[in-house]
Parts: C-alpha cells; sequence; structure tokens
C-alpha cells in the first residue's frame, strides 16, 4: 500500500516522502537533514529522487542524500543544466515507473513558476511543487500568464477526487485572498474560517484536492464570470485574467 509522509522543512515546505513499507522516494528534498532523519527511523530504503524545479528549496538536499542513497534522479530534460545531474530526464507525457515500487506517474509540463517546472501524477496522486497551491499558485518568475493559466487549466482537469500534495503550507493567506477577491462567495468564506481554526490548531491543510481546488481556488477560476468581475476585466479571455488575480496576489497582505 502506497502511503505519503509530510516532512516539514525550513519555514513552510514540505519534502514529500512515497513509501510502501519498505521503499521511498521522496519529492524535491530541498534539504537532507529531515529526510536522513525519516529513513534512519523508519528503515525505509530510499530508491528515488523526483524534482519538479530548479529553485534551491526543492534541490539543496539532492548532493548529500545521494552521498548517502545513491538513487536515480528524476526531472525534467529542459532543466537539466540547473538541476541535480539527472539519471532520467524526462519530458511532458512522459510515464516514469518510480524505482523500488509498483507506481506510474504521468509527467505533465508546467511552465509558469519556471519555464521548466513539471508535476508527476498517478495513482489519484499529484505532486505539484510551486505550480499548485492549496487556493493558489507560485509566483511568475519565469514563464508567461498563458504558460501559467494553461498549465493550471490541465491540473484542473485532473479527476476531482485526485490527492494535492503541494510544496508550501500557504493555504491560509491563499484562502484569505481568495476571500478577500470574492467577499459574497460563501463556500470560500466558510473555506477562510475552517483552515483558520485549522492552522490554529497546528493541523496540516495538505493534501487537498482537484476538487476542493476547483472550488475555492481563484487561479482555477479564471474563465469564470464572478472571478474576471472581481479584477474589473469582465468578458475577457481567461489568461489575462489570471494576469490580473497574479497581480493583485502579489500585492495582498492577509488582515
Amino acid at each position: 500500500m502506497i502511503e505519503v509522509t509530510a516532512i516539514p522543512a525550513f519555514e513552510d515546505n514540505y519534502l514529500w516522502m512515497i513509501h510502501d513499507g519498505e521503499h521511498a522516494a521522496v519529492v524535491d528534498p530541498g534539504d537532507a537533514a529531515p529526510v536522513l532523519d525519516w529513513l534512519a527511523r523508519s528503515g525505509h530504503r530510499l530508491t528515488a529522487i523526483l524534482l519538479t524545479h530548479h529553485h534551491g528549496d526543492h534541490i539543496g538536499g539532492v548532493a548529500s542524500l545521494l552521498a548517502a542513497h545513491p538513487v536515480p534522479v528524476i526531472g525534467h530534460r529542459l532543466d537539466a543544466q540547473r538541476l541535480p545531474p539527472l539519471t532520467t530526464a524526462v519530458e511532458d507525457g512522459d510515464v516514469i515507473r518510480v524505482p523500488g515500487f509498483d507506481l506510474r506517474f504521468e509527467v505533465l509540463a508546467t511552465p509558469g513558476h519556471t519555464v521548466g517546472h513539471i508535476c508527476y501524477a498517478g495513482a489519484g496522486l499529484l505532486f505539484c511543487g510551486d505550480t499548485l497551491f492549496s487556493a493558489g499558485c507560485g509566483r511568475m518568475f519565469e514563464g508567461t500568464a498563458a504558460q501559467f493559466e494553461h498549465s493550471l487549466s490541465r491540473l484542473a482537469a485532473l479527476p476531482a477526487e485526485t490527492q494535492v500534495f503541494a510544496a508550501h503550507e500557504y493555504t491560509l493567506g491563499n484562502i484569505s485572498f481568495a476571500a478577500a477577491l470574492t467577499p459574497e462567495d460563501q463556500t470560500v468564506q466558510d473555506a477562510l474560517s475552517d483552515i483558520r481554526q485549522r492552522r490554529a490548531a497546528g493541523q496540516r491543510t495538505l493534501p487537498s484536492s482537484i476538487g476542493w481546488e476547483r472550488r475555492h481556488n481563484p487561479f482555477l477560476r479564471c474563465a469564470q464570470p464572478e472571478i474576471a468581475e472581481a479584477v474589473g476585466l469582465a468578458g475577457q479571455g481567461a489568461p489575462l485574467v489570471f494576469a490580473a488575480v497574479r497581480k493583485a496576489k502579489d500585492g495582498f497582505r492577509a488582515p
């Protein structure tokens, strides 16, 4: 049976451990120490490292992990020069078998946060790095608004029950923005109240689900009239609306 465990790192990162009771693969190990500690305590054998993009808080622990556990490293061919040495360079649409597991993931290219960002989807799981957050998305550092909106629309098309394993605990800030953007949306207001209570109790808000994100995440709703109207772009296309929502979120400070 496949399980996923969150390993907290830095201030708000989650390093995701996929495991079956014996083998383990880690997604985006920005810090090696907590991963090595988890492996030592659990007795699992590391079999693979999966990378979504090149930012340091996602790849910073790879070298130290490889020194202790020489395993395959999987990442996007487009980003190969900015990632640790890859043993498996993948492209959009590739299907990978995770070493040591009876588990396959489809590789989804999701440019926007970075040009070479990829996500891994399979077995009802989505590891989406900094492309999709719960109730939000990553900042647009390298891609275009059209690219980013298209990337998110691909993720939104996954089955509703797909579990979303994003890389950061940003949900409270994101849902606060969503509630401010659409103050008359009671469903979003109720979600804000729920997330506040969960975070006050020290609870993790991830994984969420694609179904939950479709209803609450404004970045997945840019084709909906209420989101376009909220940013003064009624009747405009989703990429333009996305760019406006992203700009508004960049300047947002939760009360």
